[in-house]
């Protein structure tokens, strides 16, 4: 099973990716993930996603289909997987049906998580991360004592991600609704997609989620 979740940034799809693999055994893909650790690692790629990541642009499609032309050919993906967060432009979705038709496989059900915009916004705005655990904290529904220092090891850092400033959501959202919004309309032609509402408790989502790909 070849799965790939849409929606706009804040939606879940990524919680509930990792729900579903731990359930399924299906390796979760993340574009943001596969990136974010290229930027770590200071490699040539991962240097020049941040400049466009940093302002809440999209990163060139030469990098990321790389990316995760690279990744689906591993074993652990034989079996399935799940697409969070490509592909992110319909040029993106071409060229992965492109790539899994070399491979003799298709993209099998497309999951749209749909959430109202001003919910997303303040979502994202009180997301916190861990610089160093990687654990993720939210001011309003998720909240810890110390905004600074991560409760589960005081030798972490608890910071606001560049692209979870307001004005960069805002941004983010607007970019969304030019270039990714087309995708679910591009696999809906092909009666791939289905979609939730992302807006319900995660383990309504998630049940919603699992009726889905039975």
């Amino acid at each position: 099973m070849i799965l790939v979740f849409l929606g706009p940034p804040g939606s879940g799809k990524g919680t509930q990716a990792k729900k579903l693999t731990t359930e399924k055994n299906w390796p979760q893909l993340s574009t943001g993930d596969m990136l974010r650790t290229a930027i770590s690692a200071g490699a040539h790629l991962g240097l020049e996603a941040k400049k466009f990541m940093d302002l809440g642009n999209l990163v060139p499609d030469s990098v990321v289909i790389g990316l995760i032309e690279d990744r689906i050919r591993s074993p652990d993906c034989i079996e399935g997987f799940i697409l969070d967060g490509f592909p992110r432009t319909v040029p993106q979705a071409e060229a992965l049906d492109g790539v899994l038709l070399k491979l003799s496989r298709k993209v099998d059900q497309v999951v749209f998580f749909e959430m109202d915009e001003k919910e997303l916004v303040t979502r994202l705005s009180g997301r916190r991360t861990c610089t160093v655990c990687g654990k993720m904290f939210h001011v309003t529904f998720g909240p810890f004592h110390n905004q600074e220092v991560c409760e589960q090891n005081p030798l972490c850092n608890v910071i606001q991600r560049s692209d979870d400033l307001p004005e960069v959501i805002q941004n983010r959202l607007e970019v969304y609704h030019r270039s990714t919004a087309p995708v679910a309309e591009f696999y809906k032609k092909t009666n791939r997609l289905k979609s939730i509402n992302a807006a319900e408790k995660p383990e309504v989502v998630f049940q919603s989620l699992k009726n889905l790909v039975k």
